[in-house]
């Protein structure tokens, strides 16, 4: 597994700027959060932007993951907002749209996954009518990125409709399980919603996963702390990574910390060094 750090947690510089910078703190892979001061999916200039970022990340040696989570790249008023979920068909395609061309760059960037969410339901609808909006809702991105040969790593999100793995697990059988359909971890979601023994309930879904967020939490607060702040214990859940076969990147994600973020990113990158290094001797 290597080193990497999301873009969402870099704050007062050009995140282009940054990479050589993590790069030199022993970083090797980017979450790359698609945003208006990020990598702008709607840019008149998109296709001299993504070549800015190719020669960056190739330059750094890095890999990268594309995340679609910006707060407000889709309205400016409402965080998220529209999602897979939203009462509005209108607005759901919205959200579909925009996850297809995530999964365009990602080609051009040769990212290894386009991460997602299912969104907040924010109406009175029945169980029934929340699956059914998600699973028509992903249908065209299911079949876009099987077709562009880019894997989705879906993110179960506290507070969202689909929020836990068990829930992850229900989605997967509704939709019969498809293959390019993997999974996101993010391991302080996994403390925040009491998914104990993480180890235990990540083991079984470890073979699917694309891409690791790392952050620390306290169980039932969804507030990404600084590693080794709250109650994660690490080692058994990189243990199990391992033995899934996970190899890539284990991105930092620390938003709120993005005012000190080379601080950040020199504590984490200790914090992961120590204990990839115990997991390598073991």
């Amino acid at each position: 597994m290597r080193l990497g750090y999301g873009t969402n947690g870099i704050g007062d510089v050009d995140p282009l700027d940054a990479i050589p910078i993590l790069r030199d703190l022993g970083y090797r892979s980017l979450a790359i959060t698609l945003d208006h001061h990020t990598l702008d999916p709607f840019s008149a200039d998109l296709p001299m932007a993504v070549a800015r970022w190719r020669r960056a990340l190739a330059a750094a040696g890095m890999a990268c993951v594309i995340e679609t989570g910006g707060r407000h790249l889709l309205d400016p008023l409402h965080k998220h907002e529209p999602t897979l979920v939203t009462a509005d068909s209108a607005a759901r395609k919205r959200r579909t749209d925009f996850l297809c061309r995530a999964i365009d760059i990602a080609v051009e960037l040769q990212a290894s996954c386009v991460s997602l969410w299912s969104g907040v339901v924010r109406d009175s609808a029945d169980e029934d009518s929340i699956w059914n909006r998600l699973a028509v809702s992903l249908g065209p991105v299911l079949d876009h990125s099987a077709a562009r040969g880019i894997p989705l790593g879906f993110e179960p999100e506290p507070g969202m409709a689909v929020d836990t793995l068990a829930r992850y697990g229900q989605l997967l059988d509704r939709l019969g399980s498809p293959d390019h359909l993997r999974l996101t971890v993010d391991i302080g979601h996994m403390e925040c919603m009491g998914e104990r023994p993480m180890a235990d309930v990540l083991r079984p879904w470890a073979d699917r996963v694309v891409n690791v967020h790392v952050d620390d939490m306290l169980c039932c607060r969804h507030e990404h702390l600084p590693l080794g702040r709250g109650d994660v214990d690490f080692p058994p859940i990189l243990a199990a990574l391992a033995a899934g076969g996970y190899t890539s990147g284990l991105h930092v994600e620390l938003p709120r910390q993005a005012h000190r973020w080379i601080d950040t990113a020199r504590e984490s990158a200790s914090f992961l060094q120590s204990l990839l290094f115990q997991e390598s001797t073991v």
